[in-house]
């Protein structure tokens, strides 16, 4: 077999010459530029100069939605949006109208695309039809630097590369792996790199009357110190849900200083058991689900709590037939669902037909969301595992989603109390230390001296008494433990701004003012800290978390409820950037506006 032959060259040259037909002679002024499909295949298969003297046609631009900019005079009819579309993200929005030259691809109703997945488009265009909206005209790819990280907008880990120019994140894109994202990211990950230079904490501020106004570093940390030495052991530490083990290892440190273990990370009041973590841990794996054949969901919309495990669901029902079933609010997750109510006393009396499809299920799952674990449905989803004979050799179907993109790595540093944070309340601690805990409700602490040590000025800092500046995800290097107990790591890429420090140098500091200096003085020596007491981490891949479910009351009922009312707007980075507030107000909240215009 030979492929380089004159005839399979001139064959090549004919293909490229009836696929540039059409094709405008954007090159120069084209986002898709230094990474274009088409311009490689061109310059490597094509002729020196067209043959057309004809006039080219012309198509009208889509618009479809604020992720999605398009050129469409530039498509060249490869229909991979279309299948991307429809086969993976579940959203059959796009399609092809006419024949022949006047075939043109286009979003059916003239709308936005609603997908949670739709920048993903951009992507597999193979030319520069379909871009990136955020970034239209703002880079070219041979400018950036590129670092592998791991993305905090939820619990996968997805795995992510930061494009940066000079300090600035310019544009997020998916890294494959296909044990967890695959290729794919949500836009949610994809585009809130803009909220990385708005609204960011840059310098220390103390209230005083009242009022916040800035510091010194010298002064802030002179006050914090002051504040801890007279507190003692009263001193509590609540981690936000973007944190990475390291800083949430340097805070313990300072805390066991002050001899306190008040430390919990279900900042917004779950508190449901952790003395097994296997029992609080997506068991089938993320790429392990597309094997189940029938699936419960108990309280969760994976569509907004795990975009990337929903598309896996997808696939175990379009390619193994799994059948889904539901107890919870009616939400459309992109593949058929059967809801059987919302009532969690379903748990531990299935309707027959979901009993006998459970019976003759080969790999049986239940995945149990936020919503239910907030109403305390651990005990009878456990339960229900072991009824429903869920583990089994080789296969473990009783999964749980998190959220937060630190949960998993704070439990097992022990970021938990037995009552959550309740019982960190009860304790009526004197320092409450905000690691950037944005979802604290003000009530809580109220005569405490809190402390919110964070990037973003968002609900914690307003509430604290004192804001130390910190670095964003990208800005330092991190241990991250996604939902089924992975170990992953991210790279520094960029800088944090104005006097904004590292978050574990603050700790260090302040340690030092105490007298009681942090045993690390560099990144490497406090990571090899972290694993000398946490081994676990130090490992690349699964942790191997042993089945042992704790005994727990099996009773649950009443009506559950979804926590996440908005997907684009769930974090404080997500909160500041201006992609995301439009495609919160354009795709959740359109009809809203609409009508109210009307």
């Amino acid at each position: 077999m030979r492929t380089d032959s004159a005839l399979v060259k001139k064959a090549r040259e004919g293909v490229m010459e009836f696929l540039l037909i059409n094709h405008p002679l954007d090159c120069p002024i084209c986002d898709q530029g230094g990474e274009c499909d088409l311009q490689d295949q061109a310059m490597a298969y094509g002729r020196s100069k067209s043959r057309f003297g004809e006039n080219k046609r012309s198509v009208d631009d889509k618009y479809m939605g604020p992720i999605i900019k398009t050129a469409m005079t530039r498509c060249i009819q490869c229909t991979r949006c279309v299948r991307f579309a429809e086969e993976v993200a579940g959203t059959p929005e796009l399609g092809l109208l006419y024949r022949g030259e006047d075939l043109q691809i286009t979003a059916y109703l003239e709308r936005a695309l609603t997908s949670e997945l739709s920048g993903n488009l951009a992507d597999l265009c193979p030319v520069g039809a379909l871009l990136q909206q955020p970034q239209i005209f703002e880079l070219r790819p041979w400018e950036l630097r590129r670092m592998p990280a791991i993305d905090v907008m939820d619990a996968v880990g997805t795995n992510i590369r930061l494009d940066t120019r000079g300090p600035q994140v310019m544009r997020i894109l998916p890294r494959i792996n296909e044990d967890v994202n695959e290729e794919w990211c949500s836009d949610k990950t994809r585009h809130h790199a803009d909220a990385l230079v708005r609204n960011r904490l840059d310098r220390p501020w103390v209230r005083v009357e009242g009022k916040l106004r800035e510091a010194p570093w010298g002064e802030a940390l002179g006050a914090l110190a002051e504040r801890l030495r007279a507190a003692g052991p009263k001193v509590a530490a609540i981690a936000g849900d973007l944190l990475d083990a390291e800083t949430m290892f340097a805070a313990r440190k300072l805390l066991e200083g002050q001899g306190s273990s008040l430390l919990e990370g279900r900042q917004t009041g779950l508190d449901y058991d952790v003395s097994s973590l296997s029992a609080v841990a997506f068991n089938s794996t993320i790429a392990g689900i597309e094997d189940a054949d029938v699936i419960l969901l108990v309280g969760t919309n994976p569509r907004w709590e795990a975009p990337l495990v929903n598309t896996r669901i997808r696939k175990a029902v379009r390619r193994g037939g799994a059948k889904v079933f539901s107890i919870g609010p009616l939400v459309d997750l992109a593949y058929p669902v059967t809801n059987i109510g919302d009532d969690l006393a379903l748990l531990g009396k299935l309707p027959g037909n979901v009993a006998e499809a459970f019976a003759a299920a080969e790999r049986p799952a239940i995945i149990l969301g936020p919503g239910a674990l907030a109403a305390g449905a651990l005990g009878a989803g456990l339960a229900a595992a072991s009824s429903l004979n869920l583990i089994r050799d080789g296969w473990n179907g009783f999964n749980v989603i998190h959220t937060a993109a630190s949960r998993m790595a704070g439990l097992l540093l022990g970021y938990a109390q037995p009552g959550g944070i309740a019982d960190v309340e009860a304790t009526r601690p004197e320092v409450v230390l905000l690691l950037g805990a944005d979802e604290v409700v003000p009530e809580r602490f109220a005569g405490a001296f809190k402390v919110y040590v964070g990037h973003h000025g968002d609900k914690g800092a307003r509430q604290a008494d004192l804001v130390l500046p910190a670095a964003a995800y990208p800005e330092k290097h991190g241990t991250y433990v996604n939902l089924e107990g992975r170990v992953q790591r991210g790279e520094k890429a960029s800088f944090p701004p104005g006097d904004a420090r590292e978050d574990w140098t603050i700790f260090r500091a302040v340690s030092d003012l105490l007298g009681k200096p942090l045993p690390f003085d560099r990144f490497d020596q406090l990571r090899a800290a972290m694993i000398a007491e946490v081994p676990a981490l130090g490992r690349d891949g699964l942790i191997d978390l042993p089945w042992g479910p704790p005994s727990l009351p099996a009773d649950a009922s009443g009506a559950v409820t979804l926590p996440i009312s908005d997907f684009y707007l769930t974090n404080a980075i997500t909160r500041a950037s201006p992609t995301m507030q439009r495609c919160s107000a354009e795709l959740l909240h359109g009809e809203t506006f609409a009508e109210a215009a009307e």
